[in-house]
């Protein structure tokens, strides 16, 4: 049977709110009582639920997060950075996961009813925003971490994702490359939208075009690049380049490519976006733009920390720059000379005419 605070508070002769208070770490509470009340607790096993460690003060020092799996594979770095920040301001982490769809979502919905935690700390769950903005409309704190270009109604973070695209194709044109494919996120995301764009934008100021052919569009799976990329061998035009939403997608294109036979990167570059631990352990090593995910993780845990102790919510998203991180996956091809970049603007017009003229 599971010990409850007021076995814990018989045993030890002092009321509920007595116990309450040692586990708040409360200063008025004698020493030789707190020290009996940590006996007892620790002969019984007791295991504070969040109301009664809150019980004195109304609080429970608990700060809620909600992701949508710890098995996405930059999960970790965000975790830490948010661990980090909290235990170090003395508070607990409740972590709940969407797994299991909404079963998940509705055993969550249970701890918000029973104030389980002061305020959350959120890695958007599909299909959960309009029900997470409904919480944060009756009172509760939301701080939501990479809000996928979706602009919610609450405060967020998250890194500059269009200018992360640009850096990959500025990148790619100084490494002598002229013919990109990509391989996206999922079309819905604003982060897909934003890294192609970002993308697009500095293939254009070069004079050059994506060519539509060569845009393919992925789930961040390495199943997705893998499957891409040979497609794109099979029935596109040719590349030089691939740049890859995500690092698990890059590393796909990678293994797809050495099925294929194709050198890299004497043949094709590639770039992937996340900077995980994986890139800098595919082969050849990933360069990739390196997301600042503990970071993140960080400056969230502090935006919410900071809005608990009676700060105003932030109104506009916190971005936090991403960055290149040049690896061997791109190394190998100097800088294009002008005649060559010339030529490849000359083509790429051309082609663009041509499709043009088909449709």
């Amino acid at each position: 049977m599971r010990v409850t605070i007021a076995e814990v508070a018989r045993r030890a002769r002092v009321s509920k709110t007595t116990v309450s208070r040692v586990l708040n770490n409360k200063a008025d509470v004698d020493a030789a009582t707190a020290v009996r009340v940590r006996e007892v607790i620790a002969a019984t096993g007791y295991i504070p639920s969040a109301g009664a460690v809150g019980l004195a003060r109304g609080v429970t020092r608990t700060v809620g997060m909600l992701v949508p799996g710890v098995t996405w594979p930059w999960m970790s770095e965000v975790l830490q950075g948010v661990a980090d920040v909290v235990e170090a301001k003395g508070y607990g982490l409740l972590l709940s996961t969407a797994n299991r769809g909404a079963d998940s979502l509705d055993g969550f919905s249970r701890r918000v009813s029973a104030k389980a935690f002061d305020g959350l700390l959120l890695v958007e769950p599909p299909d959960a925003v309009r029900h997470l903005r409904v919480l944060h409309d009756s009172g509760l704190p939301v701080v939501m971490i990479d809000d996928r270009g979706r602009r919610p109604a609450f405060p967020s973070v998250g890194t500059d994702n269009r200018r992360g695209g640009a850096a990959a194709a500025r990148h790619l044109l100084d490494t002598g490359r002229t013919r990109f494919a990509t391989v996206t996120g999922p079309h819905g995301f604003g982060c897909t939208n934003d890294r192609l764009n970002g993308f697009h934008d500095v293939v254009r100021e070069a004079g050059l075009t994506l060519d539509p052919r060569l845009i393919i569009e992925g789930d961040f799976t390495s199943e997705s690049g893998e499957a891409a990329v040979l497609q794109l061998l099979a029935t596109g035009p040719e590349f030089d380049a691939v740049f890859a939403h995500s690092d698990l997608t890059a590393a796909g294109v990678l293994a797809g490519l050495r099925k294929a036979g194709r050198s890299v990167p004497d043949d094709v570059a590639v770039v992937g976006f996340d900077d995980i631990p994986l890139a800098a352990h595919t082969q050849p090593p990933l360069t990739t733009i390196h997301q600042p995910l503990r970071e993140m993780g960080e400056t969230a845990a502090r935006q919410l920390l900071a809005r608990l102790a009676g700060a105003p919510p932030a109104e506009e998203p916190v971005i936090v720059p991403a960055s290149l991180v040049i690896r061997g996956s791109t190394a190998g091809q100097p800088s294009p000379d002008p005649e060559a970049l010339r030529r490849a603007r000359s083509t790429s017009a051309a082609e663009g005419s041509d499709r043009t003229a088909a449709t």
